[in-house]
């Protein structure tokens, strides 16, 4: 099949963002290669594509919400992380509006989704051989939990086309592939996310017949953390917690380990967000103040972009975040069960499904900042999506 020039930016752009190729002498080479897409991004909606972006509710409320995160550079002490923090969130939103532009035929959104996948299974592999990571391919691939946080989106595709295509084993082979990493690295997030993701898959696939299956998935998380060793040592602070403390309700989240987290978060909320609930201190305040002061023992991020939004933006910001989410899951649960075209059906789910799975992750990592790797894929199969379905309209 030959592709246009916007789809074959669309399909390297999107195939690769689990590549960082951040630079081993420790430029921020990351940053610039985002501001590079970005520009390339605009350039080629503005100039080149010859077919609309397609808008929505959803993308509508998240440029809302990057108009507040401008705003807040207007009484933030750091205005220039304001600025990088801004780049990051805009990437989402850039992904969606050139996605839908550029994709018109299923054939380019399966090729863009492959080849994502690939590249997941290269870092993968990588990641599992002793040495290689830091003898042939340093700085190549993001971060291990950006690594795990993508996987969420590659094994939420790879189910969908276990689902509706007819390479069922090998689909179901990379599925399994890619949850048991969470696992095996004992990244509570992404396990949280990935069951999450799962949850909703089946929930936009069957609705409420779903809810059996759902329980299933519940009920497996709570197992694997009581009764999977390296889980259940990392996830509470007292090793004899167990079951049946669970089952009773003595089990509380002063309980849970949070690696001193919630210190953390404590301790920034009352700096950044007490009495400056509605607005926070202004968008970049919680970057620069970590960045420039010794705290936490030298973090330079706050392990939870829900608690940097409040800090930096306020209820405001989480809100309209929230708001995009939901809008989003829900266009893409309707859209499943009203589209008769089986690549818009696989879209749909693949889209709806991985922002919940990636949604939550937020709570605890630092997903905005690996936004490349991360929220390009469910923010990506979302515009795909909307791409699809106006050609079908057609």
């Amino acid at each position: 099949m030959w592709l246009d020039g916007p789809e074959r930016f669309w399909v390297l752009t999107f195939s690769t963002g689990l590549l960082a190729l951040s630079a081993p002498a420790g430029l921020d080479l990351m940053a610039v290669r985002l501001l590079v897409l970005e520009v390339f991004c605009l350039i080629g909606l503005l100039f080149i594509c010859k077919r609309k972006p397609q808008w929505t509710a959803a993308s509508v409320v998240y440029v809302a919400f990057i108009f507040w995160l401008v705003l807040g550079l207007a009484y933030s002490p750091a205005p220039g992380y304001g600025f990088r923090v801004i780049l990051k969130y805009l990437y989402p939103l850039l992904i969606l509006l050139f996605a839908s532009a550029s994709v018109r035929d299923t054939e380019v959104f399966l090729k863009a989704g492959l080849g994502a996948r690939i590249v997941a299974l290269i870092a993968l592999v990588v990641a599992f051989i002793p040495m290689l990571e830091g003898t042939l391919f340093p700085g190549v691939f993001w971060y291990g939990t950006a690594r795990a946080i993508n996987f969420i989106s590659m094994c939420v595709f790879s189910l969908a086309l276990f689902y509706y295509t007819d390479e069922k084993k090998k689909n179901l082979f990379y599925v399994i592939l890619f949850i048991l990493p969470c696992f095996i690295w004992v990244f509570r997030t992404s396990i949280m996310g990935s069951l999450v993701a799962i949850m909703a898959f089946y929930f936009i696939k069957y609705r409420m017949r779903s809810l059996p299956i759902i329980a299933g998935v519940l009920i497996a998380g709570v197992m694997a953390v009581f009764f999977i060793p390296s889980l259940h040592q990392k996830m509470f602070k007292d090793s004899s917690t167990n079951i049946d403390q669970f089952k009773s309700g003595s089990v509380s989240m002063d309980d849970v380990n949070t690696n001193a987290r919630a210190a953390m978060w404590e301790y920034l909320e009352n700096k950044f967000y007490k009495e400056k609930e509605i607005t926070g201190s202004g968008t970049g305040s919680v970057q620069q103040y970590m960045y420039n002061n010794y705290v936490f023992g030298g973090l330079t991020v706050p392990h939870s972009d829900f608690v940097q939004m409040r800090c930096d933006n306020g209820l405001i910001s989480l809100i309209l975040y929230i708001m995009t989410t939901l809008l989003l899951f829900y266009d893409c649960f309707k859209t499943h069960h009203t589209t008769k075209n089986a690549g818009v059906k696989i879209c749909s789910i693949v889209a709806g499904a991985s922002i919940m799975g990636v949604f939550v992750t937020l709570y605890s990592d630092n997903v905005v900042n690996y936004s490349m790797a991360t929220l390009s894929m469910p923010f990506g199969f979302y515009g795909m999506m909307l791409g699809l379905k106006q050609n079908e309209i057609k």
